[in-house]
């Protein structure tokens, strides 16, 4: 998600050291990348990768006898298997299917080298102090609390283990609240593909396994800043609170834990193969042509490259009035293969497109930022770099 504080951001990153620098650039080549991955991508959920968390030499989160790597890896085989039961025409991939160290960036290699749909990364939880108990299911983004800073900062000190790690990431400190400031420019292609399957896991959690629902959250993630397909991590639970790690350590708790996850996944398939999930509206007409991206003056500056926001992806096209996008008026479509989706607004630079789009979440919660050179979408990213 790209916030307000974004250019203020910008220039305090550039600012910085070498590295970090560096790391900016990596970050930049990296949204090029899962931009144009995108392209080829269709609606079909045929390979799911399903990434446990920590292994080997890194053992996670422990609390006396407990070790995150154990039973994220138990979790982990369940969901596969319960994927391959119900559906054998979905090719299941495991980030690591024994106790082996694998390192976080070869971890969105194989999702990557494998063409995955989707990525499903699992870990359980521990705090020192307090006693937190509950399930949260973060996607990719820059943290708003302290708390989920925290989270991404355990999960990705995981990268320390690593030879010539500061090589490996550009610079990034994953101890360094500095480092994450490099997420407040992610342009994240699959944010609402993500966030509906983080919601439906949540939902099972908290409906079918009674567990404490801690709601979706955004992080800073290295394991899912590399991949290129929408992508969650989950964290299961909580250790360091007695009758969670307790539940944690139970076959049966294991095995309901993965069903739910299951459960999710079954239901986001569905929706997304049924191209119905992503609608706004139901009773939009679709007799009319859409409009297009002709019928609106080009953004004030002239140039070329402009920023707006998408509000809706339809898998038929939708008469653009007021009435059909909630009252807004500077709609325009974009038609891709068989997929037509909506954007609002022209702007001449990212941050008058920020925030437009935090106006618009109020009514499109999926609402975020794009770029377009001559009419055509490209990386945001790309589009800063040509400005």
């Amino acid at each position: 998600m790209i916030q307000n504080r974004s250019s203020n951001s910008f220039r305090l990153l550039i600012s910085g050291t070498t590295g970090m620098i560096a790391g900016l650039v990596f970050l930049l080549m990296f949204i090029v990348h899962s931009a144009g991955s995108a392209q080829g991508r269709n609606d079909r959920i045929l390979t799911v990768v399903i990434d446990p968390g920590h292994g080997g030499k890194d053992p996670g989160a422990v609390y006396g006898n407990a070790r995150e790597k154990d039973i994220v890896l138990d979790i982990s085989l369940k969901l596969g298997n319960y994927i391959k039961s119900a559906y054998p025409g979905v090719k299941v991939v495991y980030t690591r299917d024994t106790d082996v160290f694998v390192p976080l960036y070869q971890r969105a290699a194989i999702a990557n080298k494998n063409n995955a749909d989707l990525f499903i990364s699992i870990h359980v939880n521990a705090v020192s102090k307090g006693s937190a108990q509950g399930t949260e299911t973060f996607i990719l983004g820059q943290h708003r609390t302290s708390e989920n800073l925290e989270v991404a900062k355990k999960e990705n000190s995981v990268i320390l283990l690593e030879a010539d790690y500061k090589t490996t990431y550009e610079g990034f400190d994953p101890n360094s609240p500095e480092s994450y400031i490099m997420f407040e420019l992610v342009q994240d292609e699959y944010l609402e593909q993500s966030a509906m399957l983080a919601s439906a896991v949540q939902d099972q959690f908290r409906e079918r396994v009674n567990r404490i629902d801690r709601s979706v959250k955004q992080a800073g993630f290295l394991v899912l800043r590399q991949i290129t397909m929408p992508g969650i991590l989950v964290e299961a639970g909580f250790l360091s609170h007695p009758s969670e790690r307790q539940f944690l350590m139970s076959e049966n708790g294991r095995d309901y834990l993965a069903s739910a996850i299951f459960r999710a996944f079954r239901d986001y398939k569905k929706k997304v193969e049924a191209r119905s999930s992503f609608l706004v509206v139901t009773d939009a007409g679709t007799n009319a042509v859409p409009s297009t991206t002709a019928d609106l003056p080009a953004s004030s500056s002239g140039n070329p490259v402009f920023f707006s926001v998408q509000v809706a992806t339809f898998s038929k096209p939708v008469e653009i009035n007021p009435a059909n996008f909630k009252g807004e008026s500077q709609v325009f479509m974009q038609q891709n293969n068989k997929t037509y989706k909506y954007f609002c607004g022209r702007f001449a630079t990212a941050e008058q497109a920020r925030e437009e789009q935090k106006r618009l979440r109020k009514k499109f919660s999926g609402a975020f930022v794009v770029a377009f050179e001559n009419d055509k979408l490209i990386p945001v990213a790309s589009a800063l770099q040509k400005l």
